[in-house]
């Protein structure tokens, strides 16, 4: 069965421990004061949308698009369990993140992610976006590396 990917709730318990996982997998790389998670409930809110990507009901990847003002959007909580990974999961998320910002009339798409995370690179990069500085409020760090992708 092909994996659906689909807006749905962060507050389901299979979401929320995907989200633990993916906490836990950025907390083995990245030092604690240099993770900027979401938490479910932040999620939940007005100004983000997000994606689960499930394989037979179950849930094996999420995604969001999180708005700041009316001209940026933000992707964040992207994840793939790694018995999932390499099957383009995370690309087709980024595909629905940029779509639906599209829809909405943004301009821009920005990212922050971690200094050790190259496969999410090669996700960003085949999805035209391009490395860029400190994006938002996030600060210049070398634990961060940042993207961005014009929307016009």
């Amino acid at each position: 069965m092909a994996v659906e990917i689909a807006v749905e709730t962060p507050l389901q318990d299979d979401v929320r421990a995907l989200v633990a996982e993916l906490n836990a997998a950025l907390l083995e790389l990245t030092p604690p004061e240099h993770c900027y998670h979401l938490t479910v409930e932040q999620m939940a809110g007005q100004d983000t949308t997000v994606f689960i990507a499930r394989d037979d009901g179950i849930a094996v990847g999420c995604g969001a698009l999180r708005r700041h003002g009316e001209a940026t959007g933000e992707v964040k909580r992207m994840y793939t369990r790694p018995s999932h990974r390499g099957r383009k999961i995370g690309a087709q998320i980024v595909a629905r993140v940029e779509s639906l910002a599209r829809q909405e009339g943004l301009k821009r798409l920005v990212l922050e992610t971690g200094d050790r995370h190259p496969a999410a690179w090669a996700v960003y990069e085949r999805a035209g976006f391009s490395r860029c500085g400190p994006v938002l409020d996030y600060p210049d760090s070398e634990w961060s590396v940042f993207y961005e992708k014009s929307l016009a």
